[in-house]
C-alpha cells in the first residue's frame, strides 16, 4: 500500500509551522552557502559593502557632534540619503550619480531662488499662481527632455534630481520665510554627502568599470577565437573517442556569450566616461569604439551559432566531401581563431599585435582554396543528403570571415584613437 508524503500546504496552522520549523535550519545554512559563495566569486562585494559602511559612518557624524548638528540641523538628513542613494560599486557610477546630483542640485536650488523671488514681486494673491507656472512649465520641459537618448543615457538621473530639488525649493518657499538658507543648506549637504561617498570609492581599493568593459570585450573576442579553434579539430575528427561535448570548454564560453545583453557594453561604455582619473586611459579615450567592438562581436557569435548547432548533430563529416574540405576548413578555423586571440590580448594589453594581419591573409587563402573545392567538386554523384552538413559548415565558415576582418579594423581603429603602444622588437646580436 502507498502512502502519500504529507503535504504541508494543506494541513493546519500549527503542522505548517512545525513543518517549517524542521526546514528551517536547512533553509538557513543553504542561505550561508550561497552568500559564502558570492563572497568567493567576487572579493570585491565584500570591500564594497565595506566601504558603504564606513561613508554612513562618517556622515553620521553629522549628527552625534554637536557642533555640526548645530551647523546643518535636521537637514543632516540629506547627507545620508545621499551617500545611500549614490554610492556605487564602480568610480564610474558613484562619479555619474554624484556629479549628476551636485550638479543638478545646484542649478535647481539656484532657479528655485529665483523663481521664489519673482512670484513675491506679484504680491500674495499672484505668488502661487506665478510658482505653480513655473513649476508645471519646467516640470514638464525638463521630464521632455529626458526622453532624448543622449541626455537620458548620460543625466537622467540629475535631471530627475532637478526636478525634484526645483519642486522641493519653490513650493516649500511659499510657506517659509527663509527660502535662501533652506535651499543653501539643501545645497550643501547634498554636496557634501555626495563628495564623501566618491572620495571613500576612489580612495578604497577603487574598482574602474572601464577595466571591467575592457576586459569584456577582450574576453568575449577571446571566447571567439576558443570556439572556432576548437570547432575546427572537433568537427573534422575522424575518430570516435570523442569526450562528450557538454565537458568541451570552449563549448561553454561560446555559450556565455550569447546570453550577454545587446546593449551590456553601451551602459557599461557611459559609466567609464565619468572615470576621469584613471591613468589607463585619460580623459579623452575612445569609449565608443568599444560599443563598436562589442556589436560586431556579438554579431559574430550569432553568425557561428550554425556552426554550434552542426557540431552537437551526429551528423560528422566522415564522408569523401568532408575529407576533400578538411583541410581549408581547419585552416580556416585555425587561423581565424589566433586572430581573434591576437586581437584580445591587444585590446586587454593595449599594445598593437602585427601578427593579426597576417593569421587574416592566411584564413582568405584558404577561403579561396575552399571555394575553389565547392566550385570543382561533382555533386551530381554525391548523396547530398550526407553532403550538405559539411557543406553549409563550409559556406557558414566563408560567411565568418568578414565578419573577423571588421573586428580587427575596429580593434586596429581604437588601437590608432587610444595610441595602443607597439612592443618594441628584439634584434639579435
Amino acid at each position: 500500500m502507498n502512502i502519500a508524503a504529507p503535504n504541508i500546504e494543506n494541513t493546519g496552522p500549527f503542522t505548517r509551522a512545525c513543518g517549517w520549523h524542521k526546514l528551517l535550519p536547512n533553509k538557513i545554512v543553504e542561505m550561508a552557502k550561497k552568500i559564502k559563495k558570492l563572497g568567493q566569486d567576487d572579493p570585491r562585494r565584500i570591500i564594497h559593502s565595506l566601504k558603504v559602511g564606513l561613508a554612513l559612518t562618517l556622515v553620521s557624524l553629522f549628527y552625534y557632534i554637536q557642533p555640526l548638528y548645530d551647523r546643518i540641523g535636521e537637514n543632516s538628513i540629506w547627507v545620508v540619503i545621499t551617500v545611500i542613494l549614490v554610492f556605487e560599486f564602480s568610480v564610474g557610477a558613484t562619479l555619474g550619480k554624484g556629479l549628476n546630483r551636485m550638479l543638478a542640485t545646484l542649478s535647481a536650488g539656484a532657479l528655485g531662488v529665483g523663481v521664489h523671488h519673482l512670484a513675491t514681486l506679484s504680491g500674495e494673491k499672484g505668488e502661487p499662481i506665478v510658482l505653480e507656472f513655473f513649476v508645471a512649465m519646467i516640470a514638464a520641459t525638463v521630464t521632455f527632455v529626458r526622453f532624448l537618448p543622449t541626455m537620458k543615457v548620460r543625466y537622467d538621473y540629475g535631471l530627475l534630481i532637478f526636478i525634484l530639488t526645483f519642486s522641493l525649493v519653490s513650493v516649500s518657499g511659499y510657506r517659509e520665510d527663509k527660502v535662501l538658507y533652506m535651499a543653501h543648506q539643501r545645497v550643501t549637504t547634498i554636496i557634501m554627502g555626495s563628495i564623501i561617498a566618491i572620495v571613500t570609492c576612489i580612495c578604497i581599493c577603487h574598482v574602474w568599470i572601464g577595466e571591467e568593459l575592457q576586459d569584456l570585450i577582450a574576453n568575449n573576442i577571446e571566447k571567439l577565437g576558443n570556439f572556432l579553434q576548437g570547432f575546427g579539430s572537433e568537427f573534422f575528427k575522424i575518430s570516435e573517442d570523442r569526450q562528450p561535448l557538454s565537458d568541451i570548454a570552449f563549448i561553454q564560453g561560446y555559450k556565455s556569450l550569447l546570453t550577454l545583453k545587446k546593449n551590456e557594453e553601451t551602459t557599461v561604455t557611459n559609466l567609464a566616461r565619468w572615470e576621469m582619473w584613471d591613468y589607463r586611459f585619460g580623459l579623452f579615450h575612445p569609449w565608443k569604439q568599444y560599443v563598436k567592438i562589442g556589436t560586431l562581436t556579438w554579431q559574430c557569435a550569432h553568425k557561428i551559432e550554425a556552426l554550434n548547432n552542426y557540431l552537437n548533430s551526429e551528423i560528422r563529416a566522415l564522408n569523401e566531401f568532408g575529407r576533400k574540405i578538411q583541410k581549408p576548413s581547419t585552416k580556416i578555423c585555425s587561423e581565424s581563431g589566433k586572430a581573434l586571440r591576437e586581437l584580445a590580448s591587444a585590446v586587454k594589453k593595449m599594445y598593437q599585435r602585427t601578427s593579426v594581419n597576417a593569421h587574416i591573409e592566411k584564413s582568405k587563402t584558404a577561403i579561396e582554396n575552399l571555394k575553389f573545392m565547392l566550385d570543382t567538386y561533382h555533386f551530381e554523384d554525391a548523396n547530398l543528403q550526407e553532403i550538405i552538413p559539411s557543406a553549409e559548415v563550409a559556406l557558414t565558415l566563408i560567411d565568418v570571415v568578414p565578419c573577423i576582418v571588421k573586428i580587427a579594423d575596429a580593434v586596429q581603429e581604437l588601437a590608432s584613437l587610444a595610441h595602443f603602444k607597439t612592443p618594441a622588437t628584439r634584434v639579435s646580436p
